[in-house]
């Protein structure tokens, strides 16, 4: 009898191991994550450290939880938006800025590593809009597609909703010194630890 108990407790044991080991894959895939479908989404690192400094960045043409307009959307891989830049507004940003950044990345493309559509850097620390034309001295960058300046977003027909996070990073150094065509990854991690503040915006594109 002893034998038997000290059997089914250690089935026991076993089986709550099993169901602890499903339940953290599920949420790797999507499924522990309120709002977001489970179709292979896994969660990666923020980039931004806990220290930063949250401010406001505004747009004309989207605002956070909303959707991009047509003309923001991407003129390739199979879409036909006018692929125009959104225009951005910040402030609040740490007194100690000496420069800053914009990105507009895709955690939810169907890569493993999610998709950089839009990286700009170098911008100097007296601006506090970006439009079409950069201020002297910034850096626009080139994205996952290879392209160089904005890309709009064009996720995956039949997909669930893309999540476009628009990021302004307020940074302690004047220039990250890197040409414009740094690979996207590489201009994310060289700003990692340069970041003191940040503001950001998400933008859902579908279809």
């Amino acid at each position: 009898m002893q034998k038997s108990t000290r059997t089914a407790t250690a089935l026991g044991a076993a089986a709550i191991s099993v169901l602890a080991l499903g339940t953290s894959a599920a949420t790797a895939h999507g499924g522990g994550r309120p709002g977001r479908p489970s179709y292979g989404y896994t969660a990666v690192r923020k980039g931004v450290p806990g220290t930063a400094v949250r401010f406001t960045v505004t747009s004309p043409q989207v605002h956070d939880g909303g959707r991009f307009p047509a003309d923001a959307w991407a003129d390739a891989f199979g879409c036909s938006g006018g692929n125009q830049q959104v225009q951005l507004a910040w402030q609040g940003a740490p007194a100690a800025t000496r420069s800053y950044a914009v990105t507009m990345f895709d955690p939810d493309a169907p890569t493993g590593a999610g998709f950089w559509h839009w990286l700009t850097w170098d911008i100097p620390a007296g601006t506090d809009t970006l439009g079409g034309t950069l201020p002297a001295g910034a850096v626009a960058g080139t994205d996952d597609a290879g392209v160089t300046g904005y890309l709009g977003p064009c996720p995956p027909a039949g997909d669930p909703a893309h999540h476009y996070q628009i990021t302004v990073y307020a940074l302690d150094v004047p220039s990250l010194g890197l040409p414009a065509a740094t690979p996207a990854t590489v201009t994310a991690f060289s700003m990692s630890s340069h970041i003191i503040g940040y503001a950001r915006m998400t933008v859902t594109a579908q279809r």
